[in-house]
């Protein structure tokens, strides 16, 4: 029997009002606890991060295998066909349906006809943790972004956001292994998601954004992975005109921030930080 049939609700599916598709809550445990052996010779319960196989079908057609803490498996699917530019609305998605007894995700679109080869033909390995897959051409959509050009970030706002991540209980604080991502209104953390890869996490909020329809205009992007040209295009094609990390920045991310007129911050923690681009948009 094939994996899919276990799945009663792939069956054709109405769609919810405001074209949200049918969605499973199917999160994982975050952590577990091993024995450990310390450096006085004690064996100590300590927790570990999870880390699991999530392969995504598109009506029943093999996509990808994503490693993923299981946290938002469903908002990480929408965030990855988002930011992949594999699905262009979320009117085209029935259903997204989560079943861990097989690692697997279905997404069911409304026209049945799954994903065009022509738009997964050419890929792009990237850099980071997992070495994230982006397919089509990396640069394409550049060009027709357009970040608001009102929009400002105050000296006392960047303050208060660090301080509230700093603040947020996390996976990594008990666990570590994993990045974290936040998108935030000022210093407020609106969202916090991690995943043992920063691509799922960032996948992840866009996915959430996308669902409740939230306007990136006026937020901050928060992340503690690398600014790099992927991260930097995500973060853009969320509408966000702010980019914040406690890491630093790649060539090429910064020459795409300039290029967008984004303003990204790295290198951020505690009173320390440094404006690499976008200094327009930023006040002291």
């Amino acid at each position: 029997m094939l994996w899919y049939q276990h799945i009663p609700s792939l069956r054709p599916c109405r769609i919810l009002p405001m074209n949200r598709p049918l969605l499973t809550a199917a999160s994982r445990p975050l952590t577990f606890e091993i024995p450990a052996i310390n450096e006085r010779g004690e064996t100590v319960p300590t927790a570990i991060a999870g880390e699991h196989p999530l392969t995504l079908y598109v009506d029943k057609q093999e996509l990808v295998t994503l490693m993923t803490l299981g946290a938002a498996p469903e908002a990480l699917t929408l965030g990855y066909l988002r930011n992949q530019r594999l699905i262009g609305s979320l009117a085209e998605i029935a259903a997204v349906q989560v079943d861990w007894e097989v690692n697997a995700v279905a997404v069911t679109t409304t026209h049945g006809q799954g994903i065009d080869t022509c738009r997964t033909e050419k890929r792009t390995v990237t850099t980071g943790c997992g070495q994230g897959t982006v397919f089509g051409d990396l640069m394409a959509e550049i060009d027709n972004i357009h970040l608001p050009a009102d929009a400002r970030l105050s000296e006392a706002t960047l303050y208060g956001l660090l301080d509230s991540v700093r603040h947020h209980e996390s996976i990594y604080k008990q666990a570590g292994a994993v990045h974290g991502c936040a998108l935030a209104h000022g210093s407020e953390i609106l969202m916090f998601i991690e995943d043992v890869g920063r691509h799922n996490a960032v996948d992840a909020i866009a996915g959430r954004m996308w669902l409740d329809d939230i306007n990136g205009g006026d937020k901050i992007f928060y992340t503690t992975g690398r600014l790099t040209s992927e991260m930097v295009i995500k973060t853009a094609q969320m509408g966000i005109p702010f980019l914040v990390s406690r890491s630093g920045l790649t060539q090429m991310g910064w020459q795409i921030a300039r290029q967008l007129g984004m303003t990204m911050i790295g290198r951020s923690q505690g009173k320390h930080y440094l404006l690499f681009t976008g200094e327009e948009r930023f006040t002291r």
